[in-house]
């Protein structure tokens, strides 16, 4: 009798998973599908006005028509390729940067007062301010866009490692030291599974960020990425491409939040 409950028990839950499962795709599809239906008359108000004709390649139809050519022509994977490259390169090093300098902000009270204000100030500042800083004092294009990248992500992994470790209970790193624990235990053992979820949220946060400044960054002067792609389709008039590029901006940003998403959801300490 136990035994058919706890299997009858079983059953609902996994009928109410599979449900809320595809509730949420049915409303992904509901909500696709009116943005699909809001391209479309965008396009149509484009085609039919004489004074914007020439911009109707915007349009959901004929952007699907120029999927297979640019996939296939390799001008697509070529540029996700170069902008992932510049992407991930930045995000590390604002990574290797910023959860050194969350943990001092959250460890040393001296630290926090003495750089606070700089730092929000810094924060402030667009990423896109220092062009012609990073232009100037980086060898290459490439280095150049990989600084802008890691001063748009810095900040949130800081900042977010900084909160993290400002909510632990101190009596933990009394109780450490007590048992003998060197700086490196209390790192490795207390501080950083303490705060992986922090740290994640706030590169979920610097891998948004970064995403949106890579485009206008890679508008300097080189060959390859998104951004040049996007460039260079409209100085030659090709909109159905710029689209394209848009439509794999967008799909390449949701697959990486959604990659974010799992992370924070595996280091969380409140798991539902």
């Amino acid at each position: 009798m136990v035994a058919e409950i706890g299997t009858a028990q079983r059953s609902s839950v996994a009928v109410d998973v599979i449900l809320m499962i595809l509730r949420r795709l049915l409303f992904s599809a509901i909500g696709l599908g009116i943005l699909f239906a809001l391209w479309w008359f965008g396009g149509w108000l484009l085609e039919t006005n004489p004074a914007t004709m020439s911009f109707a390649d915007f349009g959901p139809f004929p952007t699907i028509d120029a999927v297979p050519y640019m996939v296939q022509s390799g001008t697509l994977l070529d540029a996700s390729q170069a902008s992932g490259y510049r992407m991930g390169i930045g995000l590390l090093l604002a990574i290797a940067t910023g959860i050194p300098i969350g943990i001092l902000m959250g460890r040393s009270n001296v630290f926090r007062k003495l750089s606070n204000t700089p730092f929000q100030f810094l924060r402030m500042v667009s990423p896109l301010s220092w062009e012609p800083i990073a232009v100037i004092a980086m060898p290459t294009w490439d280095h150049a866009i990989i600084f802008l990248i890691s001063m748009a992500a810095v900040w949130p992994v800081a900042f977010a490692t900084a909160a993290g470790l400002a909510k632990l209970d101190r009596a933990w790193f009394k109780v450490a030291r007590n048992l003998g624990a060197s700086w490196w235990d209390i790192l490795k053992e207390i501080i950083l599974p303490a705060i992986a979820f922090d740290v994640m949220t706030g590169i979920r946060l610097a891998l948004g960020v970064a995403w949106i400044v890579i485009v206008p960054a890679e508008f300097l002067g080189i060959t390859s990425g998104l951004g040049y792609t996007i460039q260079d389709s409209r100085e030659n008039l090709m909109y159905a491409d710029l689209a394209v590029t848009i439509l794999a901006i967008g799909i390449i940003g949701f697959l990486m939040d959604g990659v974010c998403q799992a992370l924070i959801k595996r280091f969380s300490w409140h798991r539902s």
